[in-house]
């Protein structure tokens, strides 16, 4: 079985494209040939949408997820949608004003990483609110500095794209990783960095936007103390 090509890692503004089913699992999900929806990881949630049939019909997709071995996007639907069969072509089209949210929450999170220079011990994005765990040690921070900072990167308009390099090029600067936990896929020759030039660079596979400007005022809303070493920083969007 092929892997599904995933056209978000390239261009995260894709709001559709035309697919070939290529299986359903044993729970029901279906596998294309090619997707816009990103599956849950990273902290990341998995899309949204729906996948319209030639003659119109629509099956909701509640959710995007890695699948096993070669299945690696799984299009999970909602219950009691029409059933696809492999050879079908659909049209996948993403909720993206949900997917639009994470894509500004997201690089949020970069910009924040760049202001909070520890560890990354866990990490969730959602629509409403989004957070960072990093074990500061005896360090303390400022809610309102990092708000200042954060909107200080947002307002300079930075550019922000994919790129790639080498696992070995990665093994040679370990000091990209951030995640103290868990570690960037390697194994298939090349690994996906995130970059804000002067700003952040550090390897993500999710969604997001092409420049800072696009996120809009962020505050930060709590710093909660999860630990002796950990501090849980939130953000919001500011309106």
């Amino acid at each position: 079985m092929s892997t599904t090509e995933e056209l978000f890692r390239d261009d995260a503004y894709l709001k559709e494209c035309d697919a070939t089913v290529v299986s359903i699992n044993d729970l029901g999900g279906i596998v294309l040939d090619r997707t816009i929806f990103y599956p849950t990881g990273g902290g990341q949630p998995g899309d949204t949408g729906l996948l319209r049939t030639a003659d119109g019909t629509d099956i909701r997709i509640a959710t995007t997820v890695k699948g096993n071995g070669e299945e690696n996007v799984v299009h999970v639907p909602d219950a009691d949608q029409p059933l696809l069969q492999p050879g079908d072509t659909v049209t996948a089209v993403v909720d993206w004003d949900r997917r639009y949210t994470h894509m500004r929450m997201h690089t949020g999170l970069h910009l924040l990483c760049a202001l909070v220079p520890h560890g990354v011990t866990g990490g969730r994005i959602g629509d409403k609110k989004s957070s960072l765990d990093f074990d500061i040690g005896d360090a303390t921070l400022d809610k309102d500095a990092i708000t200042e900072g954060l909107n200080r990167l947002i307002g300079e308009d930075h550019p922000v794209s994919p790129r790639w390099v080498s696992d070995a090029e990665l093994d040679a600067q370990p000091d990209l990783v951030r995640t103290m936990s868990v570690q960037p896929p390697r194994g298939s020759g090349r690994v996906r960095l995130l970059d804000i030039p002067s700003v952040d660079l550090q390897p993500c596979g999710g969604t997001h936007v092409a420049q800072t400007g696009e996120i809009g005022p962020l505050r930060v809303a709590k710093i909660e103390n999860k630990g002796k070493r950990n501090r849980r920083v939130n953000i919001v969007f500011a309106d």
